[in-house]
């Protein structure tokens, strides 16, 4: 379901924001803690062109557990170190189960795929190692 919560793209924010979306590998996302402290954690990533974000993860990453017990989430892009261009997405968490593998996602496949060649030398074992997808919904966008 579509929410059309990301900004005009006949804006400038509105094409930054999605080119970020489209083209950027990292993504920090955010989490809370057991207490509610904040938990950032950079992290790879696809739009799915509309309001989601898939992440793929570890099955022992504490993000996790944190998503299934406080499902809201902030994202963000590193800035350009002049205190520009920030781009931060607020949305709601959920553990997509029976998600196919990433290797069986040609998405992530495109956006991917010679990164983890290179870092970590075999996609079936990246797959193995990051099976757990979670999906974010984004329901607010803010920036400048």
């Amino acid at each position: 379901m579509t929410t059309n919560v990301l900004p005009d793209e006949s804006t400038d924010f509105g094409r930054r924001v999605r080119e970020r979306l489209r083209n950027e590998q990292v993504i920090w996302v955010t989490t809370a803690s057991e207490d509610g402290t904040p938990q950032p954690n950079p992290v790879g990533f696809v739009w799915d062109g509309a309001d989601g974000i898939l992440i793929y993860n570890r099955r022992d990453a504490r993000r996790l557990t944190h998503v299934r017990r406080r499902p809201r989430v902030s994202l963000n892009f590193d800035g350009d170190g002049q205190g520009g261009d920030i781009v931060v997405l607020a949305g709601h968490a959920e553990i997509v189960e029976g998600h196919p593998l990433l290797t069986d996602d040609s998405e992530y496949l495109a956006k991917y795929a010679g990164a983890v060649q290179q870092v970590f030398g075999d996609l079936d074992r990246f797959a193995r190692q990051y099976p757990v997808a979670m999906r974010v919904q984004i329901t607010k966008v803010r920036g400048f």
